[in-house]
């Protein structure tokens, strides 16, 4: 199959998503091709990447001068020590805004790449290539990158988008299982905010897709990628309805948070229980019908997603939740704000609720 190419046009930047297989073993000609074109070169690994995967990289980069940082990708090093060692690295070897910072690996990695390119001289070449499902549909695209700090996750961080995103189907099939449920998740999610016929279509073809089957994954990577560039592209910076991306995501932040972002839930996972709660609250707040509510938690329930909170919680862990979500950028007054649905395609935004009803209403998610 040949590589699908979706533009992203923001204010700030326009670049192109590559979708396809085999990508990395022709990075340097797919950025010369797409006009990102430098000399020099950091390139920001996740350590979990394979040594033959990242052969295949050097390999196409070797008439580039490179310089590699390996990154230990997990939440409690996505912090601001991780971005002073990548800016000290650029100081050292002195990079130019002409020369490129490449992520090579998950959300996390992408996340400090990004931002670390941010900040260097107000602006680095970024290109970021995701290598998990959930990366390749949300993170790399729309130029959120950050931080998290004992406070909450995500607070410290800036809007910087890439130059260039490649995404490899083929990195995909290095995963465990667990890493494509979690993409899966964020695939669902778009579908619930902005799409019934891509939600219909998941609804068909979910065991294809999270058996990364050709060509159902491809199809489904573009089309979740098509309705964030749509959203993004109207919202750069979250006013209004970039928010309806956060579906799910105040439950699920203070989820990770409580857990110490624990790997017993990684965000993905995290993200699917937060949207289940969020589905739940809005049905019993009268918001989203039963025959709608019914449908999509019987589409979690037959892919086999994460779905009891009650798993990984219990009434001690309430107040330590609650005082999560208050904290929550997303907030602007002592009130929670929360993204619900009214129908598929239809999401709610700028909801907001006292703790204490939020507080009665997980009591009872967590004894179901």
């Amino acid at each position: 199959m040949k590589p699908i190419k979706l533009k992203i046009d923001t204010k700030s930047q326009k670049y192109p998503i590559i979708i396809g297989s085999n990508l990395v073993s022709n990075l340097a000609n797919i950025a010369k091709n797409n006009s990102v074109n430098f000399k020099k070169c950091l390139l920001i690994i996740d350590g979990n990447i394979s040594k033959k995967i990242i052969s295949k990289i050097k390999k196409s980069l070797s008439k580039k001068k490179l310089y590699i940082f390996i990154f230990n990708a997990n939440e409690k090093n996505k912090n601001q020590n991780s971005i002073n060692k990548i800016l000290d690295i650029l100081l050292k070897e002195n990079f130019s805004r002409e020369d490129c910072l490449i992520s090579i690996g998950g959300g996390i990695t992408g996340d400090i790449s990004g931002f670390a390119a941010s900040l260097f001289k107000r602006g680095l070449k970024f290109i970021n290539v995701p290598t998990t499902l959930l990366s390749q549909v949300d993170s790399s695209i729309g130029g959120k990158t950050g931080v998290n700090t004992k406070y909450g996750k995500n607070l410290i961080g800036s809007f910087y988008q890439p130059h260039l995103v490649v995404s490899d189907i083929q990195l995909l099939k290095t995963l465990p299982k667990r890493e494509i449920i979690c993409g899966y998740g964020e695939i669902l999610k778009h579908s619930l905010i902005a799409d019934k016929k891509i939600f219909n279509y998941l609804n068909r073809n979910s065991k294809k897709i999270l058996s990364l089957t050709s060509p159902f994954i491809e199809k489904t990577i573009y089309e979740s990628c098509k309705i964030k560039k749509n959203v993004v592209e109207k919202d750069e910076k979250e006013k209004g309805l970039r928010k309806t991306l956060n579906f799910g995501h105040t439950f699920a932040h203070a989820y990770e948070a409580s857990l110490g972002y624990s790997k017993r839930l990684n965000h993905g996972e995290a993200v699917i229980l937060g949207m289940k709660t969020a589905l739940n609250f809005s049905f019993k707040n009268n918001l989203l019908k039963k025959k709608e509510h019914n449908l999509i938690i019987n589409h979690i329930s037959n892919s086999n997603l994460p779905s009891k909170i009650n798993k990984f919680f219990n009434f001690k862990d309430l107040s330590k939740i609650l005082s999560f979500m208050l904290k929550d950028k997303k907030n602007n007054s002592d009130k929670i704000s929360l993204v619900l649905l009214k129908k598929i395609g239809s999401p709610l935004i700028n909801k907001e609720y006292t703790k204490k009803m939020i507080a009665n209403f997980l009591k009872s998610e967590l004894t179901n």
